[in-house]
């Protein structure tokens, strides 16, 4: 089983940037599609972005695209989420998983172990 830790959180005004890292030990994240999702106060989990096990299949929600950028770096075993034009509406706990299909997945059924996740608040 992989283990997960999300790092790169923090506080950040609108328009800033902060860049997230998602760091596997315990098994080669190399054969695995990754995923970011985040949970904001009240709401249910929501799929933010998917990269394949090479890096070249990437998948956003519409909500990041042109915004946010994944990609990740197999021998380091980690996974990043570069996080440009944040928003007050991206004020969430964002997680990294690991997925269960060969695929990029786009739903959190598609993904097993998670990571505990990292607290990202944009102020206006």
């Amino acid at each position: 089983q992989v283990r997960l830790v999300e790092s790169g959180g923090g506080l950040v005004q609108s328009g800033g940037s902060l860049r997230l890292s998602c760091a596997a030990s315990g098994s080669s994240l190399s054969g695995y599609g990754m995923g970011w999702f985040r949970q904001a106060p009240g709401k249910g989990r929501e799929f933010v972005s998917g990269v394949s096990r090479n890096g070249f299949i990437r998948e956003y929600a519409d909500s990041v695209k042109g915004r946010f950028t994944v990609s990740r770096d197999n021998a380091k075993n980690t996974v990043y989420l570069r996080m440009n034009k944040l928003s007050p509406e991206d004020t969430a706990v964002y997680f990294c998983a690991r997925s269960s299909i060969l695929g990029v997945g786009v739903t959190e059924g598609q993904y097993v172990d998670w990571g505990q996740g990292t607290q990202v608040t944009v102020s206006s």
